[in-house]
């Protein structure tokens, strides 16, 4: 005895999955002559057809969430910040230098991109650095 499509009407008068309905054999002729939703709704008040409950996972509580390396987005602003007045800072200088003619085209050249690279960490370790170059 086939009663897939009766499953099937149960599942979506009573809105729930196929697999969670369960037809009494005492009841099975009565389901069969079913044909309307609301037979079916009538069958599961008298009890006739059951609903299993839900298997499966329980939901979990909110997921704490933890401050680790790659969410802290502050330090970078900062680090990135402190970068960009710092090497401001060291251009002005070299141009400064360059319009006094105390450096050649090819050693500003060369000292922006070493300013590029972080090599200098002060004004004061770039006019050191100079000072070894005019040596």
């Amino acid at each position: 005895m086939k009663l897939d499509k009766k499953k099937e009407m149960a599942a979506r008068t009573l809105k729930v999955g196929k697999d969670r309905i369960i037809f009494l054999k005492s009841g099975l002729e009565e389901v069969k002559e079913a044909i309307t939703k609301q037979d079916i709704r009538e069958l599961y008040k008298d009890g006739m057809i059951i609903i299993k409950n839900i298997k499966g996972k329980r939901k979990k509580g909110k997921k704490k969430r933890r401050r680790n390396v790659g969410k802290i987005k502050k330090k970078v602003e900062k680090r990135k910040r402190r970068y960009v007045l710092l090497t401001r800072k060291l251009r002005n200088l070299v141009s400064e230098m360059k319009k006094q003619r105390k450096l050649s085209k090819e050693n500003v050249k060369d000292i922006r991109k070493k300013i590029r690279n972080r090599e200098f960490k002060s004004r004061a370790h770039l006019k050191e650095y100079i000072g070894g170059l005019e040596k």
